[in-house]
């Protein structure tokens, strides 16, 4: 029996915050989103929410901040889920994943068999004691396993840490030499793009469903010239769209982030143009393999 079924509806969250900072129509990518219409590509009915917390501008690096966030993210995954829509997450940084996880928790319970699958050139699993500048920005897949700041992990609505056997991550070319340390002492499955088909096959077998997240900056830094983080030595456009279209061929994708995609400096319309790619071309493969039947 077919375990799969089509994209049904789409429900995209739209997360106009820069760390902590409200940016409103000011966040380019998200208006680029829009006007090229990519969000079409999956080719079902769209729902458009954009979360917002009351303070829009508390401490750059308060992770109750960012966990106050990452609940009002939550609180439009989870009855989403339950009404059977897929997901996508597009605008904001890395530190909004936990609401994802969150939410995906609130719909289908904590004990659900969520697997992530981290793209990007980082690992962002420092924690207070690992990490070298401090950065927030650099913890928040250490805060979705449990290892560091719970009171972001709770904010998220992330009642049952992830498991690390549920992760697989790619790239991670430039890591802090203590998250590294910490990575590996951890059950975390960490591949470069070639090593990527067997370890999503093996986590698609141990999970109900799969999380898929996308840091533009696992592209090589010429595709994304304005990106904060950007990492000389990565994989083109193509080689990334081939990477998620793997992650999509599992039918086990129930929610897809891609975040981090910069629109200041003069080289902005580059980056603009990749996170249309992305999105445009992860909803595409989405809609080719469905998602799990529940």
């Amino acid at each position: 029996m077919d375990q799969t079924i089509s994209l049904s509806s789409l429900q995209v969250i739209a997360v106009r915050y820069a760390r902590s900072h409200f940016l409103g129509d000011r966040h380019q990518a998200l208006e680029a989103y829009l006007a090229s219409d990519a969000y079409g590509a999956a080719g079902v009915p769209v729902d458009l929410a954009e979360p917002r917390i009351p303070a829009d501008d508390l401490g750059e690096e308060d992770p109750v901040t960012r966990g106050a966030l990452c609940g009002a993210i939550a609180g439009v995954v989870g009855p989403a889920r339950r009404a059977g829509k897929a997901i996508l997450m597009t605008g904001s940084n890395c530190h909004a994943a936990p609401g994802v996880l969150g939410g995906l928790q609130d719909a289908h319970g904590p004990g659900a068999r969520i697997g992530l699958v981290w793209f990007d050139a980082h690992g962002d699993f420092n924690t207070p004691r690992t990490t070298l500048t401090g950065s927030l920005g650099g913890m928040p897949v250490a805060v979705c396993a449990g290892l560091a700041h719970p009171a972001w992990r709770e904010a998220a609505h992330i009642a049952a840490p992830l498991p690390t056997d549920r992760l697989v991550m790619t790239d991670l070319r430039n890591l802090d030499p203590a998250e590294k340390t910490l990575i590996e002492a951890t059950d975390a499955v960490v591949v470069d793009l070639a090593g990527l088909e067997d370890a999503v096959a093996t986590l698609a077998e141990r999970v109900d469903m799969i999380c898929l997240h996308v840091d533009a900056d696992i592209l090589d830094e010429a595709y994304v010239p304005s990106h904060r983080t950007r990492e000389p030595g990565g994989p083109d456009m193509a080689q990334v769209l081939a990477a998620i279209e793997t992650v999509m061929a599992t039918g086990k994708v129930v929610a897809y982030a891609v975040v981090s995609v910069y629109f200041e400096g003069q080289d902005a319309e580059v980056d603009l143009a990749s996170g249309v790619s992305l999105v445009r071309g992860g909803l595409a493969a989405w809609r080719r393999h469905g998602m799990p039947r529940f």
